[in-house]
């Protein structure tokens, strides 16, 4: 089966490929390794998740938000790599969580995302992560995540 496939068994539809909202390029491959820039819960040029997590955002919503997140790197992955099927394995996955003060349940905001990458790669969607509470992040967004995957040469 194709990841295209899977992702249409699930009854999921990739999102259009973000704009960067700076002064970067959305991914960058050196040899097998493909390297994102970080993406946020962006939907159809609109944020639809805002503020801190713990403060306004809950803990479902964060979860959301970087389940999000993660759609929009695999739109972005598919674009690098020219196929979700070129994915050898899902490396490592960072994400910042904009944190309320005293929230520290930024791993479980997380596994929105890895819970999706496990769904769509099964074991190659395994990966290494961290899960980093900041103060602020771009646009008032909840999470942002960047990621790195191996590609089949």
């Amino acid at each position: 089966m194709t990841i295209d496939e899977r992702l249409a068994e699930l009854g999921i539809e990739l999102p259009e490929l973000p704009q960067p909202i700076g002064a970067y390029v959305l991914w960058v491959q050196t040899g097998n390794l493909l390297y994102t820039s970080g993406i946020g819960p962006q939907e159809r040029g609109q944020f639809p998740y805002r503020g801190k997590v713990g403060a306004g955002v809950t803990v479902d919503e964060g979860r959301a938000a970087a389940r999000l997140c993660m759609l929009n790197l695999l739109s972005l992955i598919k674009q690098g790599a020219g196929s979700l099927d070129r994915v050898e394995r899902v490396v490592k996955v960072l994400g910042f969580v904009a944190s309320a003060p005293g929230f520290n349940d930024q791993p479980l905001v997380m596994n929105g995302a890895s819970e999706l990458l496990q769904q769509v790669f099964g074991e190659r969607g395994r990966h290494a992560r961290s899960a980093i509470g900041v103060n602020e992040l771009p646009r008032d967004i909840p999470v942002e995540i960047e990621m790195i995957v191996e590609l089949k040469a």
